[in-house]
C-alpha cells in the first residue's frame, strides 16, 4: 500500500512534538524549539497554562458534550460575555474557523432572503485572503493552491485586489450582497489593510444595504494589541468569524452577527454537533478570563513593539535576506528577498518554529504571554538562522 495511514495532505515536517511548555516545544528526545507559530496563531497563552489547563480538566470531569437539542448555561455565559464584549448582538459557537465562516456566509445570504432580496447572494472578498478549507471558503479565494484540482465551486463570490476601494465600489451591481474581508491579511503576508479601506466598505455597505463581514480568525482574540483587531480602525462590522485562538487550543469558533444582519438566521436554518459544548465553552471562558483584561492587551501591543525593533535591529546585518516588518501588535511578518518556506524550513534545525505566509513572508506568532528572555532567544536563533541560510544561486 503506497499510501500513508494519515491521509497525505499535509508536507510535515521533521519536528515531532510530544510536550510543551510555556513558549517551548519539547520532541521525545528532548530537543526543543522556540514556539513563534503558535500553531498558526491558536495558542495565546502558550502550553500548559495552568488556568486553561484546569478550566479544561475541571470541565472534562463534569461535563463534556450533549447537544444543541438541549439547554446550554455555558453556551449562554459566554455568549452573554462575547456580546458584552463587541458589537455582536448574538453568537453562533462551531468547532472551527472555517465552519465560523460559512455561518457568517449563511447569515448574509439568510439576511438578504429573509428581507425580500433572494437575489443579493453575491458576496465582495479580496485577492490573496484565507477564509479556510471548505468549499464555500475556498470559494472565496482566489489563491490557485487552495482552489486547484476543486472547481467548479460556488459561483458567489467575486475576488476584489486588496485595499482597493474604488474596485469594491465598482463591483456592487444589484447581486452582491456584502463584503467579507479580513483586517489583516494572515495567509496572504500579513497585511493589514489601510484604515482608508475599511472605513470605505462600511460606508459603502451602509449606501447599498449590504452586510460588513469580517474574518478574525486569525487577527482576533487579542493577538493585535486589541481584543479585535477592528477595534483598532474605529470600523464595527455586521458579522464576525474568529476561531484560533479563542479556545487557546481547543478547537472551537464562533459567528458573532448583529440582531439586524441575523434576521434570517431562525430555528432550523444552521446547526452543528460539538460545537459550542461545554468543553470548549470552559476552554473560552478560561482563555478570555486573560486576554480580555486591559491591562494584558496593553502588555500585548508593547510586547509586539518590542519584538519588532528587536528584529528590525538585527536585520542590517542580514540584509542580504530580510526586507522589512509589518503587521500588529503580536502578528508579525517578516517580508524576506528570498523564498519564505525555504527560510522555515531552515529556521527549525535553528530552534525556532515560524509560519511560512504569502507575498514571501515569514509570519512570527509567539504567544502573547512571552517576555523578554522569549524576545532575546527569536532574534538570537533568527540572526544564527539568516547567517546560515544559504541563498539559491542564480540560474
Amino acid at each position: 500500500m503506497a499510501i500513508t495511514p494519515l491521509m497525505p495532505v499535509y508536507p510535515r515536517c521533521e519536528v515531532e512534538p510530544v510536550r510543551g511548555e510555556g513558549a517551548w516545544l519539547f520532541d521525545a528526545q528532548g530537543r526543543k524549539w522556540l514556539d513563534f507559530a503558535s500553531g498558526i496563531a491558536v495558542n495565546l497563552l502558550g502550553h500548559g497554562h495552568p488556568h486553561l489547563t484546569a478550566a479544561i480538566q475541571k470541565q472534562a470531569a463534569t461535563l463534556m458534550h450533549t447537544s444543541n437539542l438541549y439547554g446550554s448555561p455555558q453556551q449562554r455565559a459566554l455568549a452573554e460575555r462575547l456580546v458584552s464584549l463587541t458589537f455582536a448582538d448574538t453568537v453562533f459557537f462551531t468547532n472551527s474557523g472555517a465552519e465560523a465562516l460559512e455561518c457568517a456566509i449563511k447569515t448574509c445570504k439568510a439576511y438578504h432572503y429573509a428581507t425580500g432580496n433572494p437575489h443579493k447572494y453575491r458576496i465582495l472578498t479580496f485577492s490573496n485572503a484565507f477564509h479556510g478549507r471548505t468549499l464555500a471558503t475556498i470559494a472565496a479565494t482566489d489563491q490557485e493552491k487552495l482552489r486547484k484540482g476543486f472547481e467548479p465551486l460556488p459561483d458567489w463570490f467575486t475576488v476584489l485586489p486588496f485595499d482597493d476601494l474604488a474596485a469594491a465600489e465598482a463591483a456592487i451591481d444589484d447581486s452582491i450582497g456584502g463584503f467579507l474581508v479580513e483586517p489583516v491579511q494572515g495567509e496572504g503576508g500579513i497585511r493589514p489593510a489601510s484604515r482608508e479601506f475599511l472605513h470605505g466598505l462600511r460606508a459603502l455597505a451602509d449606501k447599498h444595504g449590504l452586510l460588513l463581514m469580517f474574518d478574525e480568525v486569525q487577527c482576533g482574540v487579542a493577538r493585535t494589541g486589541t481584543l479585535f483587531a477592528h477595534e483598532q480602525y474605529g470600523v464595527t462590522p455586521d458579522v464576525m468569524a474568529i476561531a484560533k485562538g479563542i479556545g487557546g487550543g481547543f478547537p472551537v469558533g464562533a459567528c458573532l452577527a448583529t440582531e439586524r444582519a441575523a434576521a434570517g438566521m431562525v430555528i432550523g436554518t444552521h446547526g452543528s454537533t460539538y460545537g459550542g459544548n461545554p468543553l470548549a465553552m470552559a476552554a473560552c471562558q478560561a482563555v478570555l478570563d486573560v486576554v480580555a483584561e486591559p491591562s494584558f492587551l496593553e502588555q500585548v501591543k508593547q510586547t509586539g513593539a518590542r519584538l519588532r525593533a528587536a528584529i528590525e535591529q538585527m536585520m542590517p546585518n542580514h540584509d542580504h535576506l530580510f526586507d522589512h516588518v509589518r503587521g500588529m501588535g503580536l502578528m508579525l511578518g517578516i517580508k524576506l528577498k528570498a523564498d519564505s518556506r525555504a527560510f522555515v524550513n531552515h529556521a527549525r534545525s535553528h530552534g525556532i518554529l515560524l509560519v511560512a505566509a504569502g507575498d514571501n513572508v515569514v509570519r512570527v506568532l509567539p504567544p502573547l504571554n512571552i517576555d523578554e528572555s522569549h524576545i532575546r532567544e527569536c532574534v538570537e536563533r533568527l540572526s544564527a538562522a539568516a547567517a546560515a541560510f544559504e541563498l539559491p544561486k542564480a540560474a
